[in-house]
């Protein structure tokens, strides 16, 4: 009887087990060969551009004058943004190999002879009769048994969109809009205008749609004029702490001085109408660039009186202190710096002020002559 473990003999296990995982590498790079053709193929035409789907559709809103407007509107819409991308991948590839043998062996032997004997004997009295049979039965049995399974499982799903590809649809996505191609004006009910309310309807679309325009323009430069007013007070305050520091710097030095509670007093009582009026400036800024706006004594380059700011003034020679108009000294490195501070703030406010103040007469205007139109008063 041959041994079990020549059962196993010849069988090449690195193939049974590599080949299966081999086979399902090779399968991955198909797989992603075959995402990449689809990307190249469907995505993108000869060129390398993007290819895309035009949508068209009719966008239909009302005007104010009871007109309607028919808009023609259209979207080109990259493909792969609209078909599925197949993404295959394996995630499981799982090699199973079951080899069991059964082998076994029985031997049975039996005798059966065939001879018979009868004889008699008396025993005195008795008569005894004997009979018997010796039979010899032999039988051989032999049992075998092999069996082999190999089962190879492979898992594969759609992974979906690829990270990367992904990114660069939501900047595509990012871009596509609504384009408009064309637009009709049609009455209420979606009839043609005769000519004359026809064109009577486009004038007053027109203007309505400068208005429009105008009014975000406004809106646009009215936010910049909060920026520029709010760098302009962040100047000022600026200033007015170093004023306060000069302030307590001056005092420090006067310490020993006689009349030093004297000068404190004054000086306290000069910076305290300093400190108002530039606090008056920072609740009341856009008042004063209006004021500065109409002040034809006004220049570019300094400060403009019409804010009324006024700092410290200091006679060395006779210690007097009071206050006077804020303007730029001769050897201070640091108050000129925040002067020139302020005054850049100040002429950016102002310009910003002034185009506000242009643009919002214009839409006043533009929106007399709208209302005009749509009263039916048209010159």
């Amino acid at each position: 009887m041959a041994a079990i473990a020549d059962q196993f003999k010849g069988l090449d296990m690195g193939a049974l087990i590599g080949g299966p995982l081999t086979a399902a590498a090779d399968a991955s790079i198909m797989l992603a060969d075959s995402t990449a053709d689809f990307i190249n193929h469907v995505g993108f035409d000869a060129n390398g551009k993007v290819r895309t789907v035009a949508f068209s559709y009719q966008k239909r809103s009302a005007n104010e004058d009871g007109t309607s407007n028919v808009d023609e509107m259209k979207m080109d819409i990259p493909m792969l943004a609209i078909v599925p991308i197949p993404n295959l991948q394996l995630d499981e590839v799982n090699v199973l190999f079951d080899m069991e043998v059964k082998q076994s062996e029985s031997s049975q032997k039996s005798l059966d002879v065939g001879v018979g004997i009868n004889g008699q004997a008396k025993l005195g009295p008795i008569k005894i009769s004997i009979s018997g049979n010796v039979s010899v039965h032999q039988e051989n049995t032999r049992k075998s048994d092999n069996s082999a399974k190999y089962h190879v499982d492979v898992r594969a799903t759609n992974h979906g969109t690829p990270e990367g590809l992904a990114r660069v649809l939501d900047m595509m996505a990012a871009n596509v809009a609504p384009a408009l191609v064309g637009s009709t004006i049609k009455d209420a009910n979606g009839n043609s205008l005769p000519d004359k309310a026809r064109r009577k309807a486009e004038r007053r679309k027109r203007l309505k749609n400068e208005l429009d325009e105008m009014q975000r323009c406004l809106i646009a430069v009215n936010d910049g004029l909060t920026e520029c007013v709010t760098r302009l007070r962040r100047a000022a305050n600026a200033q007015l702490l170093e004023f306060q520091s000069r302030q307590t710097q001056y005092l420090e030095s006067k310490e020993e001085s006689e009349n030093y509670e004297e000068l404190s007093q004054k000086y306290q009582s000069a910076m305290d109408r300093v400190t108002a009026k530039w606090n008056d400036f920072q609740n009341r800024t856009v008042d004063m660039l209006e004021a500065a706006s109409n002040d034809a004594n006004a220049t570019a380059g300094t400060v403009s009186p019409s804010f009324g700011l006024l700092e410290v003034s200091i006679e060395e020679s006779s210690g007097e202190i009071k206050t006077k108009a804020y303007e730029k000294g001769s050897d201070e490195k640091d108050f000129n710096t925040k002067y020139d501070e302020i005054q850049i703030a100040q002429d950016k406010a102002l310009e910003a002020y002034k185009k506000s103040k242009e643009l919002d007469k214009a839409v006043f205007d533009k929106k007399q002559e709208y209302n005009k139109a749509l009263a039916g008063a048209e010159g």
